[in-house]
């Protein structure tokens, strides 16, 4: 079963907060929505779930248009970052709820709400009010909930977002296998471009309403295709600055150049932005070839095993992601080196030109 939106907008007042949409979600995998907050990720499940109407456009599922169903008649699952359950039932009405609303069989709400149990590990939990229980424990009875249901899509609004790391990165691996061969259609929104790369599947970028880019979540990052969706599939924020591209020569500034290989080598000549992300800014030279650049530390953090630096290179603020700890002084200037094989050039118009 698919789920297809076709140029699906959303208005709040005058404003057009989903600016047109055209993607198609299939079972099978996990489809990532990514984008920072206010990008509009709730707003687009919103309307898939059938919670907001759409402005304009179709939402098709299985090839049948739902555009103007109720949530209910969707037969869909919506999973929050807030731990939304029943809080006058145990853990197993609250699992069961949905079955029984569409009258399923005793023995069959019984079987299935078991089956869901044993999957998220609540079993000993079955008999529990939802105050009785820790927030995994909680967003776990949530979860189990939507697998009970059997769904055609399942909508998983920054599900892990209120709970502590050990516990999100725990959930974070089983939710894949948790979902696998159900044949729903599963949608995980994440402003956090480290989990959309764990979860893998097909991830939409989201900014300022639109779906910039959509695919394979490895691909797009590899291979944005603007320089927004370069930075909203970045943190820390990817570097960005303007050069100007002679020759095979681009040139930072009157201290920073390097040499032009493959597809940038054969850019016509003018200005550009290179954008590199941080991890491959580092204070230590890895190749004969690396560029090296001289900043002024404006902040620096240790973040267990790596280091960052944000330094100002002429009058650009950027970031340094680094393994081990490093002796960086605020106020002090440091030396750095830029992989310039990991650049990405992007033209005037910010599309990507190599």
């Amino acid at each position: 079963m698919a789920l297809e939106l076709r140029s699906v907008t959303k208005r709040i007042g005058g404003i057009q907060h989903i600016k047109p949409v055209n993607l198609r979600l299939e079972p099978g995998h996990f489809n990532v929505l990514l984008g920072e907050t206010g990008a509009g990720k709730t707003s687009l499940i919103k309307l898939m779930a059938g919670l907001d109407r759409c402005a304009t456009g179709q939402i098709m599922m299985d090839g049948r248009d739902v555009t103007a169903l109720s949530t209910q008649k969707r037969n869909i699952s919506l999973v929050h970052q807030f731990f939304v359950n029943y809080p006058h039932m145990s853990v197993f009405d609250n699992i069961a709820s949905p079955l029984r609303v569409a009258g399923m069989a005793r023995s069959e709400v019984e079987a299935r709400v078991e089956e869901a149990a044993d999957l998220l590990q609540l079993k000993p939990m079955l008999r529990r009010r939802p105050h009785e229980l820790s927030g995994g424990q909680q967003q776990r009875t949530a979860l189990a909930r939507a697998i009970a249901k059997e769904s055609n899509a399942v909508f998983l609004d920054e599900p892990l977002a209120n709970l502590d790391y050990k516990l999100r990165e725990e959930l974070r691996d089983q939710l894949p296998d948790l979902f696998a061969g159900r044949g729903a259609v599963v949608v995980y929104a994440t402003s956090e471009p480290e989990e959309a790369l764990l979860l893998g599947g097909r991830t939409g970028l989201m900014h300022d309403g639109r779906v910039t880019q959509f695919g394979p979540t490895a691909e797009i990052y590899r291979n944005p295709r603007d320089l927004i969706s370069a930075e909203v599939f970045s943190d820390p924020p990817i570097n960005a600055a303007q050069i100007q591209k002679q020759g095979s020569e681009a040139r930072l500034n009157a201290n920073v150049k390097w040499t032009l290989t493959g597809q940038a080598a054969d850019l016509t000549d003018g200005p550009y932005t290179v954008a590199v992300r941080p991890h491959h800014v580092s204070p230590v030279k890895s190749t004969d070839d690396a560029v090296p650049m001289m900043g002024t530390v404006q902040v620096t953090e240790l973040n267990g095993s790596e280091s960052s630096a944000h330094f100002l290179l002429g009058n650009d603020s950027w970031v340094s992601l680094a393994a081990g700890v490093h002796p960086y002084r605020v106020g002090e200037d440091h030396r750095f080196f830029m992989d310039a094989s990991k650049c990405f050039y992007f033209g005037p118009d910010g599309t990507l030109a190599a």
